[in-house]
């Protein structure tokens, strides 16, 4: 039976078990939005192509399916590239499918012709150009394959219109026919051996665990291994929730703006267990004074990270679940350790904390979202000092409770990755925890979460500043504050002009009845907290500096 392009490119979405897409139609995508007028697929009209990318991507990180988000041509396939670059920065599985124009019109400059597979090379796990409809629907097979094993990551669909409206013989493709492309999921066994041998060798070992315990389901197998070894668990910012916070052995997040026991318990380390991680600057900051006396493992699907950043003594190349699992069935559980009683008393000397001084602060609000939620609900976050607040003083105590963009530094990701984590999780409440410079990049999708009435409750961290630039032009810059001052609307009017509920807080003591009022509202929330304005986050590593080497 003949089918248009737009109905197999639907039917095939189908067969992935897609259930959402969002998106916004264009001239070039017309074909295929007929085809979804009569689909059994839900879709989220955006009010900017970047908020669909970004929802997409919330909505993968939430579910562990890969999100789904669709564009015209030209200018709408090139408003997708921030959140295209940044599911691949955090490897979220994604597929972008965008409208072309006409094959006979490729590379004439035509009107809204955009060379997006060129523009998306870098930034994508693959992508393609399909130029004959009859390929349409093995593309999209080897597109979500690809999407989702491995290493997951976001692709790319470019799809000329006289393709999404040529006909073609439907069937289904079978399984993707990809010869080139293996995923290697067991480590080889004389490397678990290895790194059994030094594990047990070992006298101070800290687990160092990021996003891909999370992409790869390895949270109870970490949490294990840790207990195995009475070993302390230092997560990075995109490994939050996938070793329970309130743990004992948890020691937070480590790095530029992880907590001193974290740090400190690195630096003294004569094992580094690092799973799923990148050892990325923000991580390792001075290179060679990052675990410099510590015999390292990683563990990791992706070959190409293992030694790209740090020296690496043991590999262990594998799906990071099947890995630990080989690997804690060759150990035996430890009954005491002195190191793991060296790492409570730094917690206690170090802790996490602040300076009241009567003016409300942030790190009180965070605490205050905790205290209300206790934790169970879906926290994502924007980009800067906020974040890093809600990192520290909310505690996650499970995997994909906490959203963030991490790689690529995203503001402006926070508000419409919440509403797709709400469109994920429709029974679940979501908080987005942003700041007033962040939100203002994406509040156009208030009129999504009202039209679809998603009950994504925000919490507006303002400080009237671009606070983290602003922190840093304090710190190294003699407070020449350049072009970091901000103004921004009355949140709480700004909200209700788009149908939403608006909320101010002035004093930490109405803190908790807003939250409380915002969980008992039926629709989406917006909460202004007017905070201290020159609050930093600390403590903090210098640039350049070894992590043991903290401000504050």
């Amino acid at each position: 039976m003949k089918k248009t392009g737009a109905e197999i490119l639907v039917q095939s979405l189908l067969a992935e078990g897609v259930d959402t897409i969002f998106g916004y139609p264009g001239g070039m995508v017309l074909p295929i939005y007929d085809a979804l007028y009569d689909a059994d697929l839900r879709h989220i009209l955006t009010r900017h192509e970047q908020g669909a990318a970004h929802a997409a991507d919330g909505y993968a990180r939430a579910s562990g399916k890969p999100g789904v988000c669709l564009a015209t041509s030209g200018p709408g396939a090139t408003n997708l590239v921030t959140g295209i670059a940044n599911a691949y920065m955090d490897s979220i599985p994604m597929v972008a499918i965008t409208g072309q124009v006409v094959t006979s019109l490729l590379g004439k400059d035509s009107f809204q012709e955009a060379d997006i597979t060129g523009i998306t090379l870098p930034i994508t796990k693959h992508n393609y150009l399909v130029k004959d409809v009859q390929d349409l629907a093995q593309t999209l097979r080897e597109a979500f394959y690809i999407a989702r094993t491995g290493r997951p990551g976001p692709v790319l669909i470019d799809i000329p219109r006289d393709v999404s409206g040529g006909t073609a013989d439907y069937a289904d493709p079978g399984p993707a026919r990809l010869p080139g492309y293996s995923v290697n999921t067991k480590p080889d066994p004389e490397q678990v051996a290895r790194a059994v041998r030094a594990i047990e060798e070992s006298e101070r070992p800290v687990i160092y665990a990021g996003g891909g315990v999370i992409n790869g389901g390895a949270h109870e197998e970490l949490l294990r291994l840790a207990e195995i070894l009475l070993a302390p668990v230092a997560t990075t910012l995109m490994g939050l929730g996938g070793f329970p916070g309130n743990h004992p052995l948890s020691v937070g997040m480590l790095g530029m703006h992880g907590s001193k026991y974290a740090n400190y318990a690195v630096s003294e380390c004569d094992l580094l267990i690092g799973v799923g991680v990148r050892f990325d600057d923000r991580v390792t900051s001075k290179l060679e004074a990052f675990a410099p006396g510590a015999t390292i493992i990683h563990i990791d699907i992706d070959p190409a990270e293992i030694g790209k950043n740090v020296g690496v003594d043991i590999p262990v190349v594998g799906d990071v679940r099947n890995s630990l699992q080989k690997i804690i069935e060759c150990l035996q559980p430890r009954l005491e350790s002195r190191w793991r009683d060296k790492i409570q008393n730094w917690k206690k000397e170090y802790p996490i904390e602040f300076v009241e001084n009567g003016r409300l602060k942030p790190q009180e609000v965070i605490k205050e979202m905790y205290n209300v939620t206790r934790g169970e609900v879906r926290v994502v976050t924007d980009v800067g000092q906020h974040q890093m607040w809600a990192a520290h003083y909310y505690t996650y105590h499970r995997p994909r409770t906490f959203i963030t963009s991490g790689g690529l530094g995203t503001m402006g990701f926070g508000f419409p990755a919440a509403l797709g984590v709400q469109v994920a999780c429709p029974d679940e409440t979501v908080l987005c925890i942003t700041g007033d410079g962040s939100f203002q990049m994406n509040s156009q999708e208030l009129a999504t979460v009202v039209h679809y009435n998603l009950p994504v409750k925000i919490g507006i961290i303002n400080n009237g500043y671009l606070g983290m630039v602003r922190q840093w032009q304090e710190l190294f810059y003699n407070r020449r504050y350049s072009y970091v001052e901000i103004t921004g609307p009355d949140f709480v009017k700004l909200a209700e002009s788009y149908g939403a509920v608006g909320i101010r807080v002035s004093k930490k003591s109405e803190v908790r009845e807003a939250m409380e009022e915002a969980m008992r509202v039926p629709g989406p929330v917006v909460i202004d907290f007017p905070i201290e304005r020159e609050e930093n986050v600390l403590p903090f590593v210098p640039p350049g500096e070894p992590i043991n080497k903290m401000l504050g």
